[in-house]
């Protein structure tokens, strides 16, 4: 059942979970949704994953690479004011060009990232 009361979030206030040494992360979680201020220092790579969660991507400040497809061969640059949707189950892989400040919103949550158990975001980096 949704909920039926107004939460109001400041950033400022979110703690941040560091992911990696290169990666960190706010997240405010609704019903429905998930939204992510997501900080990304420049040669972090996002490993190549998919998921059911419908993603949009919007970069605030930087740039980020993607590769996409099962092959990783549509290779697509976003950069600060442009957004990147990506649906339902796609192949993606993302680096960070330079250091970047993207926020993502999912649809459903995203469960492992609630939960910590999102072990490809969690290995690998430097």
């Amino acid at each position: 059942m949704p909920s039926s009361s107004v939460t109001h979030y400041k950033w400022e206030d979110m703690p941040v979970e560091e992911v990696t040494p290169l990666l960190g992360r706010r997240l405010i979680t609704g019903d429905g949704m998930m939204l992510a201020h997501v900080y990304l220092k420049k040669g972090c790579v996002v490993p190549r994953h998919n998921h059911h969660n419908e993603q949009l991507t919007y970069i605030i400040s930087g740039k980020l690479r993607f590769w996409i497809g099962e092959d990783g061969d549509q290779v697509i640059d976003v950069g600060a004011g442009e957004v990147l949707h990506l649906p339902s189950m796609i192949f993606h892989k993302a680096e960070a060009l330079e250091d970047t400040l993207d926020v993502d919103i999912f649809n459903p949550p995203r469960e492992d990232w609630i939960n910590k158990t999102d072990a490809y975001l969690r290995t690998g980096q430097k």
